[in-house]
């Protein structure tokens, strides 16, 4: 009797395996004609092959949208529902993060500062601009904002991983990951030029230009690559493009600096859990953006990756 539940359990197995595989190949395949439609620019298009796919069972895409987010009536992890071994780990991690976004907000501050300020905070050794070995960090740092984006339902569009060459010419040299659905952006850039430019606000203060989920997408998305490179080195290397970018929009918004902490805090604290919860998937998607593959065969990666866990 064990010799046939074990052959009857054996046979099981191989059935599910060649399930698995055929769905697999099926994501594949339809991942192939999302990374058509990216190529040709036809985003809308694109993000709704995907939303297809987000609804299919088998071969479908599980990952795109399905995070299990903070709800925002949290204020604190100490509110959550975390076991206490967890909720330590989370606390020290969040800690840190925020502290990272602090030292951002203060080197954003360098250019309204008096020169011997800024000499002071400079020759202090804070901030470590991106060099060569920052290679593997700069890939972490970008499938973090890859990642976060799509298990949030945001569709990535295009990205670039600067060469370990293209560093070792330019300190600065950054990479970075494009979306489906933030064309806001170039507003809040046009709104910033204008103020640059002639001295006056212009269009600042554009509350209802986007959509709460929005906002909380994009701002858990922005903070996706500092919470990865915590996550993987327990520090930062002061990537401050990024919070600057998100601070440029709540001034875009025309928020004041209550609303706009609250929303950092939040974000902050729904993408330490999201990002905690996935430390292997964002591993196995660093490794195929380090290679170059397309946006669908990232997608793929991440896919293959949430095999077996709960997302």
């Amino acid at each position: 009797m064990y010799s046939a539940l074990s052959c009857q359990f054996g046979g099981e197995l191989v059935a599910a395996s060649g399930k698995e595989a055929e769905y697999a190949k099926r994501r594949r395949q339809a991942l192939k004609r999302v990374d058509r439609e990216l190529s040709r620019g036809n985003f809308k298009v694109a993000l709704s092959l995907v939303k297809q796919l987000q609804r299919k069972p088998a071969g479908g895409l599980r990952g795109f949208g399905a995070a299990k987010q903070v709800p925002k009536r949290l204020s604190s992890l100490d509110e959550s529902e975390l076991d206490s071994k967890e909720l330590l780990t989370l606390r020290a991690l969040f800690d840190s993060v925020m502290e990272s976004i602090e030292r951002c907000n203060l080197f954003d501050s360098l250019d309204e500062a008096p020169s011997d300020t800024v000499e002071s905070i400079v020759e202090d050794g804070s901030y470590v601009s991106l060099k060569e070995e920052d290679h593997f960090m700069c890939v972490q740092h970008e499938a973090g904002h890859f990642l976060t984006g799509y298990l949030l339902g945001v569709l990535p569009k295009g990205y670039e991983i600067p060469s370990v060459e293209a560093l070792k010419q330019d300190d600065f040299t950054v990479g970075r990951v494009q979306f489906v659905g933030f064309d806001f952006l170039k507003e809040v850039a046009d709104a910033r030029k204008q103020k640059k430019d002639t001295g006056q606000v212009g269009s600042w203060g554009n509350r209802g230009e986007i959509s709460v989920k929005t906002l909380n997408n994009f701002s858990c998305v922005i903070l996706g690559g500092l919470v990865a490179e915590h996550l993987v080195f327990g520090h930062s290397e002061g990537h401050y493009s990024d919070i600057n970018k998100l601070d440029k929009v709540f001034q875009w918004l025309g928020y004041n600096k209550s609303e706009a902490d609250s929303q950092v805090k939040w974000a902050a604290l729904n993408t330490v859990l999201i990002s905690h919860h996935h430390i292997q998937v964002r591993s196995r998607l660093a490794e195929a953006m380090a290679l170059g593959r397309s946006i669908g065969s990232c997608i793929h990666s991440i896919e293959n990756a949430l095999s077996g866990e709960l997302i």
